[in-house]
């Protein structure tokens, strides 16, 4: 695994929270969590409905405030707005949904966090988002195409494509696979593989896709009675008798993603 590198703070970990507590009101999602990621590897994020996967991904990304605790992202505490805005450019989003700009092209809509970050010239920033495109498996005529126009699978494919543009080092991908026949799906987590490899990221993904997990984390964090509950491997939280977890990966479709990736390995 290639990891990435962290030039402000050589030791610190891509992501590292501590100590969090989030509430609405006297309603606490999580109390006293943490959850340590490190360079270079795929971590999925589950959890029942209600568990605050989403709020837990909003808050390492700084959009909200916890009620306590410390949230840092390459050694920098998120929620201090100077420091912040040293994390962000090494992060890339996809959100769920991709949230691509609807009246812009796909090519228009990589170059947009180019326009807003960066002084380069217009015709090499062209020439990078074409690049980006490319790498994220589109073919060449989707660039200047609007994502009214594209299936589902190649809008997550556009979104990818905008979340790498500023060339970044962790990567936040939401239910990425949602909404995707199982072909598509496949091939999209190939993909973020592939870009793990060739580009050194470091990935988040909450997901609920049991077959992602299985093809592409190589440690899943499971979100449960208010913390992480664990972060391992699959095989160390098959063993689990948490009665969520045990449902979840000893259940029919967890048993059935588990059979369909021993022989994807052989095993």
């Amino acid at each position: 695994m290639s990891g990435a590198g962290t030039q402000d703070c050589p030791e610190a970990p891509p992501i590292r929270v501590t100590g969090l507590r989030s509430a609405f009101g006297a309603n606490v999602i999580h109390e006293n969590l943490d959850l340590e990621i490190r360079p270079g590897e795929i971590v999925g994020l589950i959890g029942g409905s209600g568990s605050g996967k989403s709020v837990l991904l909003r808050t390492i990304l700084g959009l909200q405030t916890p009620a306590a605790g410390k949230v840092e992202v390459f050694g920098h505490n998120i929620h201090v707005s100077a420091e912040r805005q040293e994390a962000e450019r090494r992060v890339g989003v996809l959100f769920q949904g991709s949230a691509l700009f609807s009246a812009l092209t796909v090519i228009e809509n990589v170059e947009a966090p180019m326009i807003e970050h960066t002084q380069l010239p217009p015709a090499f920033m062209r020439e990078l988002a074409a690049f980006k495109i490319k790498l994220s498996g589109l073919p060449d005529d989707a660039a200047n195409k609007r994502p009214a126009e594209l299936s589902g699978g190649m809008v997550k494919r556009a979104g990818l494509a905008r979340a790498i543009a500023l060339d970044p080092e962790l990567l936040f991908l939401d239910e990425p696979t949602a909404g995707l026949d199982p072909i598509a799906a496949e091939e999209f987590d190939q993909l973020v593989c592939a870009l793990r490899d060739a580009l050194g990221l470091t990935v988040l993904m909450v997901t609920h896709d049991l077959d992602s997990l299985y093809a592409v984390c190589d440690r899943v964090a499971v979100l449960a009675d208010r913390k992480v509950l664990a972060c391992a491997p699959l095989p160390e939280l098959e063993r689990s008798e948490h009665p969520w977890l045990k449902s979840y990966l000893r259940g029919p479709r967890g048993r059935a993603a588990h059979n369909a990736a021993a022989q994807r390995s052989g095993h």
